[in-house]
């Protein structure tokens, strides 16, 4: 993250793309499901920069299959690449990631129903501190 946040994809790209070959070997660590999150995200951010918005949607579902994490279950998942995605008109994409979150963030029901309202009415939710990592 820190690496795509400096502006170096390739680096960012390649960190993303060990986390998540190497995070399969540690499916019973409470951060595995980070792993899946985190390194989803990044690929996906990656890609948007890139100009494959495919790709990116790709990556933003995959990373709401993650099994959640205490961080995840508490906190919720980033939103950083729903964001982003939100501006390029992706609003189904985004709706059907909120719906994937909730399978682990079962306490963020209420914000992912307000989430909801808002894209359906054309607007970009304020994510506040979801857009952080």
């Amino acid at each position: 993250m820190l690496a795509f946040d400096s502006g170096d994809l390739k680096k960012a790209s390649n960190y993303a793309h060990e986390l998540l070959d190497t995070a399969p070997q540690f499916k019973k660590d409470w951060d595995y499901g980070n792993a899946i999150h985190h390194g989803n995200c990044v690929l996906g951010r990656v890609a948007l920069q890139q100009g494959d918005t495919k790709t990116a949607i790709h990556y933003l579902l995959e990373s709401g299959k993650t099994k959640g994490s205490p961080q995840l279950d508490s906190f919720g998942p980033n939103m950083c690449l729903a964001r982003e995605l939100l501006v390029k008109g992706e609003k189904d994409a985004v709706l059907q990631y909120f719906g994937l979150c909730r399978n682990f963030w079962e306490s963020g029901g209420d914000q992912l129903d307000e989430w909801t309202r808002q894209v359906k009415a054309g607007e970009t939710p304020d994510f506040g501190a979801n857009l952080r990592y």
